[in-house]
């Protein structure tokens, strides 16, 4: 898998500029589709399956979209002020490497503050792409750039932006791959602009109606030093989620996922999540409501430029999914 994850995390693909990303995942899974579109909102939409009496129409989600920035302001020396796209953080930001569609790029410095301890805070950032005056700047007011960071093979860690939520996606395409037969009607949505308001994932399910939903997203972890409180680590297998908060999942969604990974030998975690949400949210409220769960992928740095997995964690999380697709779903 790794080729394919170096190739979609490297992609450029800010929240309402997905399609570079869009297109390799296209590639990636056309010749396994019985139908493959893309809607109104920039969805791509792949079905696999026609609906048996024994399945059941199941969405399943991974975003495409990814953090960014957006230029507000040129000034008379050519620096850019800017405005985030999604959950950036200002800690974060300061010294990184910003890369432009059309392929300019640039680094992010801010003013100078009294006392070196303290945070700036983006008011007082800007992004500089060598430019000498307003007049010879190559990036106009409105132009959107994605954080810039290489892919980072460390062996069984992997690093890099946007595996929020491009290892998501990889995993659905890999999953989608792999899995040979299903009573389902499934549907791999792989959604637009999650980062700003689970906007794709909303209509998309709107579109599809389905009997439930998976999402497939990352999530925190909770063992760095003295970080968070939290019962998931790297290296311990793909996270099943119990609570976020936007959505509590249903008791029944918990047993299959832990009880299918348990069956078929997959070591697995329970995921409470205290701040934040995925697509699943979304689905679980369209029209009259979906049973929705959330397939988590355990994640270091989560909304940093160098977000990191475990790569046995991922290989794991495939191979669940592949698990609970290609058997009927009995909720008791």
């Amino acid at each position: 898998m790794k080729p394919l994850i170096k190739k979609l995390v490297e992609a450029y693909g800010p929240s309402g500029y997905e399609s570079q990303v869009r297109d390799l995942v296209r590639l990636e899974v056309e010749a396994y589709a019985d139908e493959i579109r893309v809607d109104a909102l920039g969805n791509l939409i792949v079905r696999k399956g026609n609906p048996s009496p024994e399945g059941k129409t199941i969405m399943l989600a991974g975003h495409m979209d990814e953090l960014g920035v957006m230029v507000t302001h040129v000034d008379e020396k050519g620096f850019l002020r800017f405005t985030t796209i999604g959950g950036v953080y200002p800690q974060n930001c300061l010294g990184g490497r910003v890369r432009f569609i059309q392929g300019i790029e640039g680094v992010i410095g801010a003013e100078q503050l009294e006392g070196r301890d303290k945070l700036a805070t983006f008011d007082k950032m800007y992004i500089d792409v060598g430019a000498t005056s307003r007049e010879t700047c190559p990036v106009k007011v409105g132009d959107v750039a994605a954080f810039d960071r290489p892919f980072v093979d460390l062996g069984e860690r992997l690093v890099s932006k946007a595996m929020d939520d491009r290892i998501g996606v990889a995993v659905m395409v890999s999953a989608l791959q792999q899995l040979k037969s299903t009573p389902h009607q499934l549907y791999f949505v792989f959604t637009v602009q999650e980062e700003v308001g689970l906007r794709g994932a909303t209509t998309a399910a709107f579109g599809v109606n389905p009997d439930l939903g998976v999402a497939v997203d990352v999530t925190l972890v909770g063992d760095t030093p003295k970080g968070i409180k939290m019962d998931v680590a790297l290296g311990k297998g793909p996270a099943v989620k119990v609570r976020d908060d936007y959505l509590i999942v249903d008791p029944r969604l918990v047993d299959w996922m832990a009880s299918t990974a348990a069956k078929a030998n997959i070591p697995y975690q329970y995921e409470v999540l205290v701040g934040g949400g995925t697509d699943a949210a979304a689905i679980n409220l369209t029209r009259a409501g979906a049973p929705s769960t959330c397939l988590s992928i355990p994640t270091r740095y989560i909304h940093s430029p160098s977000e990191m997995v475990d790569y046995n964690d991922v290989q794991n999380a495939v191979r669940l999914l592949v698990e609970l697709l290609s058997n009927p779903v009995q909720l008791k």
